[in-house]
């Protein structure tokens, strides 16, 4: 029997349209390695919302391995280390993954290198970051150029059948049990919402996916409706990789609707993804520092002066229903509506002048489709810090965003102490004069916060 290659696993854990698995298989018995490392990424391991999502999704594409006649290998520790002593267990000496752009695990890929010989691969993204440059051959830092750029490249390549057999080694290395990694939480299980709301794996992919098709006519402006979600939720799949974007797109093109503007607008919040890794492509330390330096001087509040602002906020007691409802959504489900995202995230960093990172690193903790590219250029795109990014004077007002964007049901569903309220009062129950007793009154005014704002941006200007 040939010497065995490993295929190693990360944010792409699926079997179809998986270009490491299709070469690795191609050439050899193939082993499947899964590493947790936390210490390499440092204060970026993931979060407590991805590691439930990751459990499950690892339960799932093992299954899918054994229907296949193969397993899945689980390692914790140094993602190097872990990957030679199993290479050395089954007598392997290459490697096969999918290309990664966060700064960890480009320098996880360096480290792999040295030890062995380590085969990379895309399709993670739509193109690799440099595939879109400009005129000049640099990359674009703008997202329209980068998005008109990369659409003229479109379609992708068509998607990868996943193998019919896997062959497997002619022994197995030791595996480490998903259970005593502790990846779901117990006291107290704070996730129990979760499993109501998603089904993690390559087949929960496909399923929302499919699912998508009756929303996919009405995107351009369900989209922006928290009370309808006429969203894909396809983005915690996106990003442990149980689909490709590339499926993604060809399954766009071939639906009812694939040629207008709706799913036009799709394919562009796909992209979206792509301009993301791009920018932390260039600036690998985009989700702690602000791409623009001009913020440095910005005079953020002190959180410990300002912690009981940022916990109510975490909490979802702010006496705005809108960022209330969109905060208690994202502890119960491990998501939130994109829209009521940016309102959510805009109120902390404009109203409570508390800065973009305290946030960022929330949601990452929070959210089951922490990506640390998307959470790190949308929170500075927020901000107004990011290389492409609106405008810190341009501050969201709430209450008005609450009522444009009709989310008088989507704050009847979260935020329940205010269901019995009318359209009309709902968005404000404060100044209508019917705010219930056991809801909170606001913690600033919308005035006194804009204000408050941009004094400080002033400030920061000189």
């Amino acid at each position: 029997m040939p010497e065995p290659v490993l295929l190693w696993l990360r944010q792409d854990l699926r079997l179809a349209d998986q270009a490491a698995l299709v070469a690795a298989a191609h050439e050899r018995p193939v082993v499947p390695v899964y590493v947790l490392d936390d210490a390499t990424p440092r204060q970026w391991a993931m979060g407590g919302a991805s590691r439930w999502w990751l459990h499950h999704s690892l339960q799932s594409l093992d299954e899918s391995l054994r229907a296949k006649g193969s397993r899945l290998i689980l390692r914790r520790g140094d993602f190097a280390e872990q990957l030679a002593a199993v290479a050395e267990a089954v007598g392997a000496r290459r490697v096969h993954a999918l290309h990664h752009y966060e700064p960890w695990a480009r320098n996880a890929e360096k480290h792999v290198a040295k030890r062995l010989d380590l085969c990379l691969h895309d399709g993670g993204l739509l193109l690799p970051p440099g595939a879109v440059q400009t005129g000049a051959g640099g990359l674009y830092r703008i997202y329209t150029p980068f998005w008109r750029a990369l659409r003229a490249q479109m379609p992708p390549a068509t998607p990868l059948p996943a193998p019919a057999h896997i062959d497997a080694p002619a022994k197995w290395p030791e595996s480490d049990s998903l259970k005593d990694w502790s990846l779901l939480p117990e006291k107290p299980d704070w996730a129990g919402g979760f499993a109501k709301e998603w089904t993690p794996g390559e087949a929960g992919a496909k399923a929302r996916l499919d699912d998508f098709d009756d929303e996919l006519g009405d995107y351009d402006s369900a989209r922006n409706l928290p009370s309808v979600e006429g969203t894909s939720r396809l983005s915690p799949h996106l990003h442990f990789g149980e689909i490709s974007p590339a499926q993604v797109w060809h399954h766009i093109d071939a639906a009812k609707g694939g040629s207008g503007r709706d799913a036009d607008t799709f394919r562009s919040e796909i992209a979206w993804r792509d301009y993301a890794h791009t920018q932390i492509y260039a600036l690998p330390a985009y989700g702690s520092e602000n791409a623009r330096a001009a913020f440095d001087a910005l005079p953020w509040r002190d959180l410990r002066e300002a912690r009981s602002d940022f916990a109510a906020w975490k909490k979802g007691r702010t006496g705005y229903p809108i960022v209330d409802a969109g905060m208690r959504q994202l502890w119960t489900s491990g998501w939130m509506h994109n829209r009521v995202r940016m309102i959510t995230a805009s109120f902390l960093i404009k109203h409570l002048l508390i800065d973009w990172r305290h946030g960022a690193k929330w949601f990452w903790d929070t959210l089951v489709d922490a990506d640390y590219a998307n959470n790190s250029v949308n929170w500075q795109w927020v901000a107004g810090s990011g290389v492409d990014a609106n405008l810190f004077t341009r501050i969201m007002a709430p209450l008005t965003q609450s009522e444009k964007f009709d989310a008088a049901d989507y704050i009847r569903e979260w935020v329940p102490e205010l269901a019995k309220l009318d359209d009309k009062a709902i968005h404000d129950p404060e100044a209508a004069g019917v705010r219930p007793r056991d809801y909170p009154a606001k913690l600033i005014g919308h005035r006194e916060g804009r204000e408050r704002a941009l004094l400080a941006y002033r400030q920061a200007k000189g």
